[in-house]
């Protein structure tokens, strides 16, 4: 049994799918982990490429999968659809994820900080309270008019 080189990190609310290969491509790893033992997990192994879908939390994940030594690098939804070769389930995404990553034209998403992160939340709220501002403004008009 190789070293594992790659990691493909399916993201989930509870239960997170991990798949990793070795830098010949041999499947080492294919496990369901819960929240508190994904960086027990990643603590266990040499540091190694992890690749993840981004979303919400993935900005989260991939600062504390870091901080533990290993690269970890975010790729948007859309260009990791592409490689899923079966239905669509935790074990085949965590499978294309770990496929996509390892590709050289791959764009990535870079991780956020926490300040980033809360900069683009109150830009988002700020956003939201215009929309909801507007909409009323809109709706009295009409009853007006």
């Amino acid at each position: 049994m190789g070293t594992i080189s790659t990691i493909g990190l399916d993201l989930a609310k509870n239960v997170f799918q991990v798949h990793g290969i070795d830098s010949l491509g041999n499947i080492l790893v294919r496990r369901r982990l819960r929240r508190g033992e994904v960086l027990r997990f990643f603590e266990t192994l040499p540091p190694c490429l992890v690749g993840m879908e981004a979303c919400g939390t993935s900005h989260y994940w991939a600062r504390s999968i870091a901080a533990i030594g290993h690269t970890v690098k975010m790729m948007p939804p859309v260009y990791v659809k592409p490689y899923v070769k079966r239905g669509k389930t935790d074990a085949a995404d965590a499978e294309a994820i770990c496929e996509a990553v390892t590709r050289p034209t791959m764009r990535f998403v870079p991780v956020k900080s926490p300040a980033q992160q809360a900069a683009l939340l109150q830009h988002k709220t700020r956003d939201l309270l215009v929309r909801q501002r507007t909409m009323q403004v809109n709706a009295l008009r009409g009853h007006l008019a």
